[in-house]
């Protein structure tokens, strides 16, 4: 069917008034890139614009895809429908009624629904999920995009997002319904119940068990001074309790981002990886002269922070380096206890730093790499649980998301608030910064430093585009980049890593779209599709022994990668 046949029957059917006045206005071009598809399925679910047509966020398109979600459900029986599915949303526009419109639907099948009364962070939902024994979740946000954007995640019964054979079920479910206009919805929502303290009551307990020190924190936890954003969103609630909880008081919100806006008014992008995000919370920080800035995007499952320096002025660490100097702390302090197990494990994302496999390593600690993407270290995690060969101890990904304790199985920025705050009170017992501590991690390990670039392929020849750059890069053998030899090429559409000297061998992960080559100076480049963006992006990470030599490393090998990525 062409964009113009399901344009046509979008203009047919009944739809809410402000869906239609868009349709009426919109030129040729705008309503090709609305209607040439269904929104995609990416790494977390499906995530763009709001606005009319098939491959927007609207409510005709939450009420398809819910359908397709229903029917998955209902091919799975009674008792996962009994089981039900947890529901939750952000302070994005539109979120709580795209809640809704997936409940009416559930519950038009006889399917159970959790939902909470007001916004809740991601992980929350992904803990309610799994202490809730539901048969599945649907968290409503759009994460860290612009304001224009929403977006529907969908959790597995493990409570980590819903892995591919599944999501692949509901695709297909979605497809074969040719009528998303008169899905069946009960109004009455009778199967649905209201959740609340049912599930915040556990979570934050939970996460009373992330402080790894209480003596300290309650020797240091009212000393320490930070500031707070949640960046307009759901930490504003959640966020607090937890730190008050743990035991810090002397820390300030910032108050113009306190306010639940999905129009983010204070930001360009309410995203804690975008040093300008955190602006406003460092203006504060510098008249309180505080030690640390701390802040959460919408849905509170990403954390940035910025640390004072000797100066007066803040520097904004990487994610990367946040998870380093966790992993130093967390294993510093359990073997400390004697609590360090011998087969203790980490898991990152095959595009993350190196640093804190190697700060693991130091302790005996053993790193695992999965592709992109939280559900599959959940995945890892549930492997390690059923397997019992290691420990889980961590969990990151080089886009500011961390997981202490499993009891969430995706990114949770409220432990990590916690466990942050907590290292701040370590190093200031010890009459020492934070970015003290980072630079002594950088002598003893390296001076580590990565770099991600997305290059845009928007509208409807945008996946081709970058199709077409993907297939140039596996077309011609990567030789060599700013004169340092390729010794390795990982192609993980094919499982195949090709050694430069001829031997080939299978890699464990699962099939996915990317490539990374292994430099010979120990640096490492990664070239992928974004799941959820129409963004093709480029991964570069380096280690030299001194950050000025890093700096020259990662700027060569960006400028030469940046040739051929458009050339």
């Amino acid at each position: 069917m062409t964009y113009q046949e399901t344009m046509k029957e979008w203009q047919e059917a009944t739809l809410p008034a402000d869906l239609e006045n868009e349709l009426k206005t919109m030129s040729n071009e705008e309503a090709e890139e609305a209607f040439y598809q269904d929104m995609a399925f990416g790494t977390a679910g499906m995530r763009g614009h709001m606005g009319v047509g098939t491959n927007h966020i609207n409510v005709i398109t939450v009420a398809k895809v819910t359908e397709a979600l229903a029917q998955y459900i209902d091919a799975a029986g009674q008792a996962a429908k009994d089981r039900g599915v947890v529901i939750a949303f952000d302070s994005r526009h539109h979120s709580e009624e795209f809640a809704k419109e997936a409940s009416q639907v559930l519950s038009a099948h006889g399917i159970k629904v959790y939902r909470f009364s007001s916004l809740r962070p991601t992980p929350e939902l992904s803990f309610g999920v799994r202490h809730l024994k539901a048969f599945a979740g649907i968290m409503i946000t759009a994460s860290h995009n612009p304001k224009q954007d929403n977006g529907y995640k969908v959790y597995g019964e493990d409570g980590g997002q819903m892995i591919p054979e599944a999501v692949q079920a509901v695709i297909d479910a979605r497809a074969a319904i040719k009528d998303p206009f008169h899905i069946e919805k009960d109004a009455a929502e009778k199967t649905v119940e209201v959740i609340d303290a049912l599930v915040d009551d556990p979570y934050l307990a939970e996460v009373k068990t992330i402080s790894v020190d209480k003596d300290l924190i309650a020797k240091e936890g009212s000393a320490l001074k930070f500031v707070y954003s949640p960046l307009h969103g759901t930490g504003q609630y959640i966020g607090e309790k937890a730190l008050q909880q743990a035991g810090f008081s002397n820390y300030t919100i910032v108050k113009e981002q306190a306010e639940l806006d999905g129009d983010f008014p204070t930001v360009k992008k309410p995203n804690p990886e975008d040093p300008a995000a955190l602006s406003l919370a460092i203006e504060y920080a510098k008249k309180e002269e505080a030690d640390l800035v701390v802040a959460t995007d919408p849905d509170a499952d990403r954390m940035g922070a910025a640390v004072r320096l000797a100066d007066g002025s803040y520097q904004v660490l990487s994610g990367n380096q946040i998870a380093a100097l966790m992993v130093n702390y967390l294993l510093t302090a359990k073997k400390k206890t004697g609590e360090l197990p011998d087969n203790g494990a980490i898991v990152t994302s095959i595009v993350s730093s190196r640093f804190a496999a190697e700060i693991a390593k130091s302790f005996g600690v053993s790193t695992f790499d999965v592709l992109t993407g939280f559900k599959y270290i959940a995945a890892m995690i549930d492997r390690f649980e059923e397997k019992k060969d290691y420990q889980y101890l961590f969990g990151f990904e080089e886009s500011f998301g961390y997981l202490i304790k499993p009891f969430a199985h995706d990114k949770d920025a409220i432990q990590a608030l916690v466990l942050f705050a907590e290292m701040a009170a370590f190093y200031k017992e010890k009459g020492l910064s934070f970015a003290d501590g980072l630079n002594s991690l950088c002598e003893e390990f390296g001076y580590f430093e990565e770099k991600t670039i997305a290059y845009e392929f928007p509208g409807v020849n945008g996946a081709q585009e970058m199709a077409d750059v993907m297939a140039k890069f596996r077309g011609q053998k990567l030789e060599e980049v700013a004169g340092h030899l390729v010794l390795a090429t990982q192609d993980f559409a094919n499982r195949t890593q090709y050694d430069r000297d001829g031997a080939e061998k299978e890699m464990p992960q699962p099939k996915a779209n990317v490539l990374k080559y292994w430099l010979a100076d120990g640096s490492w480049i990664a070239l992928r599709p974004s799941g959820t963006e129409p963004k093709l992006k480029l991964y570069l990470g380096v280690v030299a022994d001194s950050q000025a030599s890093a700096d020259e490393k990662l700027a060569s090998y960006e400028k030469e990668m940046a040739a051929k990525v458009q050339g």
